[in-house]
């Protein structure tokens, strides 16, 4: 099930201009911003064209790195219709052209994990520096509703050498190649333990996780229930996010409306409902918890400051607040990462 909203693409690149820009030339950004006038259609200045034009011509020439963060831009902000989901496909078959020339080690597989009395299968991909022992550690990490792991192979690389651990990268229920299941905390949190549990299995016993936006709602309640050696919230809901009267910026209700599962734009009613069973503070009561890290920008539009402070005086906890910076510290990703990388390696590691 999916639907298009009306959804203004320029509010987008005042948005997500700067995350844009960390993959791809911003010459080369600035010019699909000057000629999208549209969101949905798939013809001359819409969307989804104008990126996929790019695109292609990275894709002709060779530059297949290039050309998945163009078809990744493509499909942006949710697989709503046809023309982005075909733009998804042609972003994975660009990625893995473009793998043999990662500076990391990388491998992509499908798996299959337990889910509501049955089973659900889904893409990971591994990643790791050069020459990493088989028996390391293993950190789950996944990105949010919108942005997902293909779309963040920059900031996983980066990761992989600066921490002596494998990557197992995902996407969260309701997103990317795991969007035929839909968005629900019991359910996602299902997968997730499907993929702990392997990620036992395949290293030296320890796991950590490291969620990203939505993911991070998804790493706090595994950090919470103490399910992994470490958790690491960037920019994650928990609680405030899914208080009644929450509003959405930059189009994200449709966004999230997609990844919850329905098939037209819900109501307020509607979606507070379905965000009922998303707080985590029955959690947050408890005293389970495991290490955890959490983290986010002081000027976040999209997660409530309270979410962040929320995790302060905790136990085994630690709280960093970035300034002048917004959703999951975007715009000084090299701040976020400089308290990130040794913290996992410390709590992994020691």
């Amino acid at each position: 099930m999916s639907f298009t909203w009306p959804l203004n693409p320029q509010d987008l690149f005042v948005e997500r201009y700067p995350q844009m820009t960390l993959g791809l030339p911003a010459d080369e950004v600035d010019a699909v911003r000057a000629a999208v006038t549209e969101m949905w259609p798939d013809r001359p200045g819409s969307w989804v064209y104008e990126w996929s034009a790019l695109a292609a011509r990275h894709a002709e020439a060779g530059r297949h790195r290039l050309a998945a963060q163009a078809y990744g831009w493509a499909k942006f902000p949710s697989l709503a219709d046809e023309p982005k989901r075909t733009a998804l496909a042609r972003q994975v078959e660009q990625y893995a052209l473009a793998a043999p020339s990662f500076p990391v080690e990388f491998e992509r597989r499908t798996l299959t994990v337990p889910y509501r009395s049955g089973e659900a299968t889904l893409p990971i991909h591994l990643v790791a520096r050069p020459g990493l022992p088989a028996d390391a550690p293993i950190v789950l990490a996944s990105g949010g509703v919108d942005s997902w792991k293909t779309d963040l192979h920059g900031m996983w690389e980066q990761l992989a050498f600066a921490l002596p651990v494998r990557l197992l990268l995902f996407d969260i229920v309701g997103t990317g190649e795991t969007a035929h299941l839909p968005m629900t905390p019991d359910g996602g949190a299902e997968v997730i333990a499907g993929l702990v549990s392997f990620a036992r299995t395949i290293g030296n016993g320890k796991v950590g996780h490291f969620g990203i936006s939505m993911g991070g709602y998804y790493s706090a309640r595994t950090g919470l229930t103490g399910a992994v050696d470490a958790s690491v919230v960037l920019g994650g809901p928990v609680e405030r996010s899914f208080a009644p009267g929450r509003g959405f910026a930059f189009g994200m209700d449709g966004t999230v409306g997609n990844a919850l599962g329905f098939d037209a734009m819900p109501s307020t009613a509607e979606r507070e409902s379905a965000f009922a069973a998303f707080g985590l503070r029955p959690l947050l009561d408890q005293d389970t918890n495991g290490p955890m890290l959490v983290v986010n920008g002081t000027e976040d539009v999209h997660v409530p400051l309270e979410d962040t402070l929320v995790f302060e005086g905790r136990r085994d906890t630690q709280v960093e607040l970035i300034p002048d910076t917004g959703h999951c510290a975007i715009s000084r990703f090299d701040e976020a990462m400089a308290v990130i990388a040794p913290w996992l390696k410390d709590t992994l590691i020691g």
